[in-house]
């Protein structure tokens, strides 16, 4: 069987099959199903009240559904095989398939390349007062500060500490997400968490480091787990596991000597509201289209920081 948003090898994606006798356009969702998957489907989309037909085809089972309701099938489908813990779920469900393109892999290498430069040039603590997040210049509305403080660091340990965290977990949010939105959630979150932290300084505290988006990450995919859970009902303390456990991640890599514990708290906090939205709204609703808005996204906010930066430096 075969998700139909997805091509097989020499064949086009299906760009509307419609069903005949039918108004409305009707979509191929899956095709070559089995008739147990079949009614198994078309149980669960009854259940989520979307409309939808069953088509006996030569090699199997079809499910067409609503064009305007697309989004919602898959969503409907692939949280009912994450929940039930299914062993063979459909392929292609939205919630397990998410091309991640080892996104956090790759924003490590940017955070070393950023590195490289800014050593290369000799005036490094010129740069962290230019671009680092001062509490006082945030609060006096030069924003960009949260965002290029991100891929500044102190010495090559400090780098290779966020790289590393950053090739982990932010991955795993893509995994999640998709590499376009998990790539964006991570820098909002890490945005977020500076911003917060100047907030509550309220003086001339400086800080560096990609670390505040690596908690962000952290704080994503503890929410991101502590929804599905929630929703997959069970012992009432299981949902509260995957936060808790972030916490004791935040613990123990937190903290220390020259750790900015401020920045790290509110980067996970920041990631714990990303994560529950993502959750609650977005899995099932972000197409392949929507991951390069989101990743265009993110590399704009990167670029325009850095940009207004070197203007007001």
């Amino acid at each position: 069987m075969r998700d139909k948003g997805r091509a097989a090898p020499g064949k086009e994606p299906s760009t509307g099959s419609q069903v005949a006798g039918q108004s409305k356009k009707m979509i191929e969702l899956y095709e070559n199903l089995s008739q147990k998957e079949a009614e198994l489907c078309s149980l669960i989309l009854k259940a989520s009240y979307i409309p939808h037909r069953v088509k006996k085809q030569d090699r199997g089972f079809a499910i067409f559904v609503d064009e305007h309701h697309m989004g919602h099938a898959r969503h409907a489908i692939g949280q009912y095989f994450i929940e039930n813990r299914m062993e063979h779920s459909l392929p292609g469900s939205p919630a397990e398939d998410k091309d991640h393109g080892f996104a956090g892999v790759w924003i490590a290498a940017i955070l070393g390349a950023v590195h490289f430069y800014v050593q290369s040039t000799g005036a490094a603590i010129d740069f962290w007062h230019h671009f680092g997040a001062s509490a006082a210049r945030i609060n006096d509305g030069e924003w960009f500060r949260t965002i290029t403080a991100l891929f500044l660091h102190g010495d090559s340990v400090h780098l290779v500490g966020n790289m590393v965290g950053m090739a982990i977990f932010a991955t795993a949010v893509a995994q999640v997400a998709g590499w376009g939105a998990g790539c964006l959630m991570v820098l909002l979150s890490g945005a977020f968490g500076n911003m917060t932290n100047a907030v509550m300084y309220q003086d001339a505290h400086l800080s560096i480091g990609a670390s505040t988006a690596v908690f962000g990450a952290v704080g994503i995919l503890s929410a991101y787990q502590f929804v599905h859970r929630r929703r997959r009902g069970g012992p009432r303390a299981r949902p509260w596991l995957p936060i808790l456990g972030g916490i004791a991640l935040l613990g123990i890599l937190g903290t220390g000597e020259r750790v900015d514990l401020g920045a790290h708290l509110f980067g996970f906090l920041a990631g714990i509201f990303v994560g529950v939205g993502y959750a609650l709204y977005a899995p099932g609703r972000i197409t392949d289209r929507s991951q390069w808005v989101c990743g265009l996204c993110a590399a704009f906010l990167v670029i325009f920081s850095w940009l207004i930066g070197y203007l007001n430096a």
